[in-house]
């Protein structure tokens, strides 16, 4: 199995991501919101949003660092394809790595099981 994070994987431009907000689902945890929608390529691709309300650029870049590699380890968990933006609240500052990967799996569960239901 191959455990690479592309660029093909990521959501990058602008309107992919107001795609998602207008049109999406929403799920989401004590740490984090997930908001996803059908993609439009044939592999499920990751978004993240850390505003600058949450800390300083270490902390975001720290929440987006766990974030990317908890997608990158479990990917094969997400069936499909979807567009999915993890957005992290102020309570994802203090997590430890653990942490962060409970609560990540818990949101990513929760989206698989929505989807399922609705978009297949």
């Amino acid at each position: 199995m191959r455990f690479f994070f592309t660029k093909s994987d990521r959501l990058l431009k602008r309107p992919d991501f107001l795609r998602l907000t207008a049109k999406g689902r929403r799920c989401q945890n004590n740490n984090f919101i997930a908001v996803f929608a059908p993609g439009k390529t044939e592999r499920t691709r990751l978004g993240i949003t850390v505003s600058r309300k949450i800390g300083n650029a270490a902390v975001r870049n720290r929440i987006k660092r766990f974030t990317r590699e908890y997608f990158r380890l479990n990917r094969h968990k997400n069936t499909g394809n979807l567009d999915i933006n993890i957005i992290a609240k102020k309570e994802a500052v203090n997590l430890s790595s653990a942490q962060a990967f409970l609560s990540l799996q818990n949101i990513f569960d929760k989206t698989t099981t929505i989807a399922r239901g609705l978009y297949h």
